[in-house]
């Protein structure tokens, strides 16, 4: 399974972009999205921002996804930090 989780678009170059979310940064594909800039988050499923998001709504989703990981008892060996578990899900 896959899931969408928002992220901060730091670099651009032609149609990848570097992004980062929860600390883990990751080269992405940007051609399903048209007028996107550095600083803006956008949706990224299966390695293709998919849809640009509003900052305060990414942070909105991004804080529900800190508290199910504080929560869920496999995530609660390892800090967000270590990211070792969105990195093996290619979030």
């Amino acid at each position: 399974m896959c899931l969408a989780i928002p992220a901060k678009i730091l670099t651009i170059n032609d149609d990848e972009a570097e992004v980062e979310s929860f600390g883990v940064k990751k080269n992405i594909n940007i051609s399903l999205i048209q007028n996107v800039k550095v600083g803006d988050y956008v949706i990224v499923h299966a390695g293709f921002a998919i849809q640009t998001i509003d900052a305060s709504e990414a942070e909105i989703t991004l804080s529900y996804w800190k508290d199910y990981f504080s929560q869920n008892e496999i995530f609660q060996t390892e800090t967000l930090s270590d990211n070792n578990n969105l990195k093996k899900n290619n979030y």
